[in-house]
């Protein structure tokens, strides 16, 4: 227990144990052995996420098992907005327990079932079947993940004091970026390069194994009994959605939320402007892989810190990051095409991007969780993650319109969106850390 109490306080950058005015004397007590258990845990699944990445190995995978080309079009769709819009009912569900972190260890059991079954279609199926059943298990795994989504806010809630809930995003961030960069590098290695992609199938079992192991290291937290009172049934769900129009600070984040999507949507624009320029070839995506990482590594602890202060203005300055470099691109594609066409840059753009979406996930994060307590943070977190999974399937057609306004153009009506959510979030109200 000291060598937690010791790592605890490295972590957290403070010495005094006596920030827990919103967590019972019991929980504060084992607050330090749960930070570890819950960071450990989430390192291990964004490693997994890093495995099992939709945008690279998953579909990689459909690609060899000859399913039909729509499959790629919905595999990102089905993993985002799936987990998300479901939290609405899934909510009313998890406030029947006193004690969720079940929720959450069962959720990533669940999710590595679905991520092993993954690998397995690639050795028993192909085509139609194959694609088909790819979805399905993917729907699997998106379910899973909204239960656990959901759960994990409200124990973080029950288990963690405010002044401690942004340092616990931030490192997390942290070591997935540092994963991710790792996936980069190996994508720039030779051995990638070859037509031998059998190691792929494999990489999602490791990733089974890695979500079954987090559901381990969770098991361990000690949380102690809380509120309940579920939604009896689905129309008794659609009621919380009252929440919108009686509540105005929360709607005024949801909304800020939804424009903030602005910093997500932006990433494969900027891959898609590069792939116009200089082709597609694997070191390309290797640095656009590095940068993403990279930035997590560098940034998320930094936002952590900033967030246990104010999570509102670490909002409104990741939206103001966002929409900058966003301008910057267009500008330079439309005025020095020379400067966009240089391998650097459009990379090193995408750091500065990925930096600022480091800081929307960890600033509205925490924001959500301090903003309220028991099942109102319960209702807050399925709500607003429901209303922003339908929003990830509306606002996402914006590029579709990259034939008419071009790449760039789509990518500088992201920034404006952007500048609308700082300036939105701006008036939210503070819900400062030890408030």
């Amino acid at each position: 227990m000291a060598l937690a109490d010791s790592v605890y306080e490295r972590l957290t950058e403070q010495e005094d144990a006596r920030v827990c005015t919103d967590i019972s004397e019991d929980a504060c007590r084992e607050t330090p052995g749960n930070f570890l258990l819950i960071l450990l845990s989430l390192f291990l699944t964004k490693l997994g996420d890093a495995l099992a990445n939709p945008k690279t190995t998953l579909a990689w995978v459909s690609n060899t098992v000859g399913a039909p080309a729509w499959v790629l079009s919905f595999l990102v769709p089905i993993r985002e907005s799936g987990s998300l819009i479901p939290q609405l009912f899934i909510g009313g569900i998890i406030r029947r327990m006193a004690v969720r972190k079940w929720v959450w260890v069962a959720g990533s059991v669940a999710q590595a079932g679905a991520v092993a079954g993954l690998g397995l279609v690639v050795f028993l199926f192909e085509g139609v079947q194959a694609g088909m059943l790819i979805l399905l298990l993917l729907v699997v795994f998106s379910l899973a993940r909204g239960f656990s989504s959901v759960a994990s806010k409200d124990v973080v809630g029950k288990t963690i004091p405010k002044k401690r809930r942004g340092r616990l995003s931030g490192w997390s961030a942290s070591a997935a970026g540092m994963i991710t960069a790792g996936v980069g590098l190996a994508l720039m290695l030779p051995l990638s390069q070859g037509e031998d992609g059998s190691i792929y199938p494999w990489l999602l079992v490791l990733a089974a194994g890695l979500w079954l192991l987090a559901a381990a290291v969770y098991a361990r937290v000690q949380e102690y009994e809380g509120e309940t009172g579920g939604a009896r049934n689905a129309l008794d769900a659609l009621k919380r959605l009252n929440l919108l129009r009686r509540d105005p600070p929360f709607r005024r984040f949801v909304i800020t939320r939804s424009l903030l999507l602005c910093s997500a949507l932006s990433a494969p624009f900027y891959v898609t402007l590069a792939q116009q320029g200089l082709g597609s070839p694997a070191w390309l995506l290797g640095l656009f892989v590095i940068a993403d990482g990279l930035a997590g590594l560098v940034s998320a602890p930094l936002w952590g810190r900033f967030a246990d202060r104010s999570s509102k203005r670490v909002m409104v300055a990741a939206a103001l990051v966002t929409s900058g470099i966003g301008l910057v691109v267009f500008a330079a594609d439309r005025f020095g095409p020379e400067l966009v066409g240089r391998a650097w840059f459009l990379p090193a753009a995408y750091f500065v991007l990925s930096v600022a979406h480091n800081g929307v996930r960890v600033g509205r994060q925490t924001y959500v969780v301090d903003l309220a307590t028991g099942n109102r943070r319960t209702d807050y977190v399925a709500i607003s993650n429901s209303v922003i999974g339908l929003m990830l399937l509306l606002v996402g057609g914006l590029g579709a319109l990259a034939p008419l306004i071009t790449v760039s153009g789509v990518i500088a009506l992201l920034a404006l969106m952007g500048l609308a959510g700082a300036l939105l979030g701006s008036s939210l109200p503070e819900v400062e850390a030890g408030q």
